[in-house]
């Protein structure tokens, strides 16, 4: 940081939270450089700047970390969801630092998606210039010939859309659907749907095997696996990592548990005690017979259908 870097993406480098959450704590006071308070993030610091938080003297810098991770169907790749779905983040386990997706995967989509807790090598690989090879296993309904696969390696234009080179081959053929292996550099939204749906055919199943160097290999479904360290400066190659400003040699962190709010705690123990309750079983007094009573019907009328909601895709 000979230069200085801004105080938000110092706090997020240091694994408390995003450059947006950082930046609202410093809005409501919550942070002070060299002893004062600050309410702008427009400012930059140097390593010889003091930065407290809520009055806690901001931790080391912890070193660039990369994870893989099988992201299964049915999961968000966001930290929380309106609509309530699980999402990559709530498997993890709990132990890890503060991690970001590096790209997105839709809800459909299974396989291989990195993790790191550096926003800057984030940045650095979902750029196009970067041009890393996202490569997929494709089940999808229909038929297609590897000629018009083949056409797909200039490029194609589909809703006024287009979408570089593209490597496609045909693998078999299995009942009514087709299996291929599909690989994109610019990864643009559901390009594997659309590319493969202006050619007839409807995706039904979409595995991501690999990014880049790295590939999802025999990782479990839902598990995570870090990258060693010298492992990924060798993948990444030192133009790349000076590209990024990713620190490889800095310390590790442990991380404690995130600790849950009061209200967390308090509707936990809601929850137990409502499971307390429902799965007792009480027995009759000695001495005494209880009578059976027809439930009440409280319902004035059929009970109304509930509407599930639909997937994104």
């Amino acid at each position: 940081m000979a230069e200085g870097e801004r105080i938000a993406k110092v706090i997020a480098r240091a694994g408390l939270a995003s450059r947006r959450e950082a930046e609202a704590w410093i809005a409501a006071g919550r942070v002070a450089v060299n002893g004062a308070p600050i309410s702008s993030p427009a400012l930059n610091i140097t390593e010889a700047d003091q930065v407290t938080v809520d009055g806690e003297p901001l931790r080391a810098r912890e070193r660039t970390r990369l994870f893989l991770h099988h992201k299964v169907r049915g999961t968000v790749t966001t930290n929380s969801d309106p609509q309530g779905r699980p999402t990559i983040f709530s498997t993890l386990p709990k132990h890890l630092p503060r991690l970001i997706s590096i790209g997105r995967l839709d809800i459909n989509t299974e396989g291989l998606i990195l993790l790191t807790n550096d926003g800057a090598l984030a940045r650095v690989l979902e750029l196009p210039q970067t041009g890393w090879l996202r490569s997929y296993r494709v089940r999808a309904l229909g038929r297609v010939t590897q000629d018009a696969l083949d056409r797909l390696r200039k490029g194609v234009t589909v809703d006024g859309i287009h979408y570089g080179p593209i490597e496609a081959t045909l693998d078999r053929e299995q009942g009514a659907n087709v299996w291929l292996t599909f690989a994109i550099r610019e990864g643009k939204n559901r390009e594997v749907r659309n590319v493969l749906g202006h050619l007839g055919l409807k995706v039904n199943r979409l595995i991501r095997v690999s990014f880049g160097p790295f590939e999802l290999g025999d990782i479990d479904d839902g598990a995570v696996e870090e990258v060693e360290t010298e492992k990924m400066r060798k993948a990444l190659g030192g133009e790349l990592i000076a590209k990024a400003g990713l620190d490889l040699s800095g310390p590790l962190l442990t991380h404690e548990p995130k600790r849950k709010s009061w209200n967390e705690q308090r509707q936990a123990q809601k929850g137990r005690r409502f499971e307390q309750r429902n799965g007792e079983k009480r027995g009759k007094p000695e001495g005494r017979e209880t009578r059976k009573f027809p439930r009440r019907d409280r319902s004035s009328g059929p009970r109304p259908s509930r509407p599930r909601p639909k997937d994104e895709d």
